[in-house]
């Protein structure tokens, strides 16, 4: 039996991994690389099995890290199935189909500024898929509840955990069995947080012969929630009183646990009231999604979506739709609280308000989540004096603050606990999904921490189990 690791080991995009046996072949995620130089040219790259020959995908969640070239797999002969949890089926309709539409308006863009002399004429790269592509993948999803069992072929038993990252994230476990014994793999997929707004909390795991853990903050520690909450409180009330606070978000998971946050600080009176615009179409639908999946939501946030129901004084939270409305915030000059994708600012409408707000001392721009080496957002974040958006270079001049403690992934000390409930030390311990200096420190810790054996996974490395 083999392992391969195609993607998200020694970094933390194009989650990807190849499980063989003589008679079955199969991978776990078929996300997207971002970020970084190469990304492009690693998601153009054939993939390194013929698609036709696998007999099935199992997928841990929907954020395009780890979904993002199912259409191109599909598109390549892919025609087994995709399992996954309801819920991110339901996302991956949003999700996959927006990533489709940005790269076929990129491509125009690009045609029309050679056209127009704007720009040269360079080599024609076609979208990686269209939006007929990624319609037609949607169809070979499977919805699979947590913690029912399934085979998706004779010797293979499957289980999906609630990872409690977002709505619909799992763990999956997969038991394979060859040559009259059966081992037991573990891909954590993104672990969550405990006492994580929206998601419940994540599910422990007790045994594995293969772990495939996620470091993405394998090296560091997050601030409390309490903490977590003050800061953005300061914040918001440094802020909004002679500025726009500029809040960029994935449109899944984030978005709504800022919310969720901002109407409890209102809530508490620690706020003033709030306008706040949640300017991605996206997000609407993710947070539509959401309040459909009510039985995955945790208890306390039933009782704020009670409490927004039903109070006449709540937080005013405005959607934007259409880019005219979108446009129209450039009009605001303070008291606004903007919400928009992207969350690592590679694209989407947040780079339109950036490019409006980045440049006023008087405003803010606050990070909520993880910045991909290469992207605009890491940039901002590393202290960059100005940056190129549009074409044209803007001066940092707004107040940058970077709150870690809204990440959806666990940190070291988090991770660490999830691996303590494992009643033996699996086997193989493979970290995963997280850049280099993050995984080795992660993978330092098990063994100073658990005494076990453990491993960084390397890149296209192939591991007989």
């Amino acid at each position: 039996m083999k392992l391969s690791f195609l993607g998200a080991a020694g970094e933390v995009t194009g989650s990807c991994y190849l499980i063989e046996t003589a008679n079955l072949r199969f991978i776990v995620d078929c996300g997207m690389f971002q970020g970084g130089r190469d990304a492009d040219e690693k998601n153009r790259a054939d993939f390194a099995f013929d698609p036709r020959t696998l007999d099935f995908v199992l997928l841990t969640h929907a954020h395009i890290d780890h979904s993002g070239l199912l259409p191109r797999l599909c598109a390549q002969g892919f025609r087994g199935d995709i399992y996954t949890t309801a819920a991110t089926i339901d996302l991956l309709e949003v999700l996959l189909l927006d990533s489709a539409h940005i790269q076929e308006k990129d491509l125009e863009w690009r045609e029309r500024a050679h056209k127009s002399g704007r720009r040269p004429r360079s080599e024609r790269k076609l979208p990686l898929y269209s939006v007929a592509q990624a319609l037609a993948s949607l169809t070979q999803l499977r919805a699979i509840d947590y913690d029912q069992e399934f085979r998706p072929k004779p010797g293979v038993r499957c289980c999906l955990r609630d990872a409690g990252h977002i709505l619909g994230a799992a763990i999956i476990e997969v038991r394979v069995l060859e040559g009259g014994s059966e081992t037991k793999f573990v891909f954590s997929g993104d672990i969550g947080r405990a006492a994580h707004p929206i998601v419940r909390d994540v599910t422990t795991i007790d045994d594995a012969d293969v772990l495939l853990v996620e470091s993405t903050y394998g090296n560091r520690l997050h601030k409390s929630l309490a903490d977590t909450m003050t800061e953005l409180e300061a914040a918001l009330n440094a802020t909004l009183a002679h500025g726009n606070v500029i809040v960029p978000a994935f449109a899944v998971g984030r978005t709504q646990d800022l919310l969720y946050l901002l109407s409890d600080l209102y809530r508490q009176k620690r706020l003033p009231p709030l306008c706040i615009y949640v300017d991605s179409p996206m997000a609407l639908k993710a947070t539509e999604i959401t309040l459909k999946h009510a039985e995955l939501l945790d208890a306390e946030t039933r009782v704020m979506f009670n409490w927004l129901c039903s109070n006449h004084e709540r937080p005013q939270i405005n959607f934007i739709h259409d880019v005219e409305e979108s446009m129209a915030l450039e009009k605001i000059k303070s008291g606004a609280v903007i919400i928009s994708a992207s969350g690592m600012c590679n694209a989407g409408r947040v780079k339109r308000h950036l490019a409006n707000n980045l440049n006023r001392p008087e405003c803010a721009v606050v990070f909520t989540g993880f910045q991909a080496a290469g992207t605009l957002g890491r940039r901002i974040v590393d202290g960059e004096k100005s940056v190129r958006i549009f074409g044209e270079e803007i001066a940092v001049r707004a107040k940058i603050h970077t709150i870690g403690g809204l990440s959806a992934h666990a940190d070291q000390a988090e991770l660490l606990t999830w691996l303590r409930n494992f009643r033996r030390p699996p086997r193989r311990t493979f970290v995963v999904h997280g850049e280099a200096e993050a995984a080795a420190a992660f993978r330092a810790a098990i063994v100073r921490e658990l005494k076990w054996n453990a491993d960084v996974a390397q890149a296209r490395a192939v591991i007989e189990v």
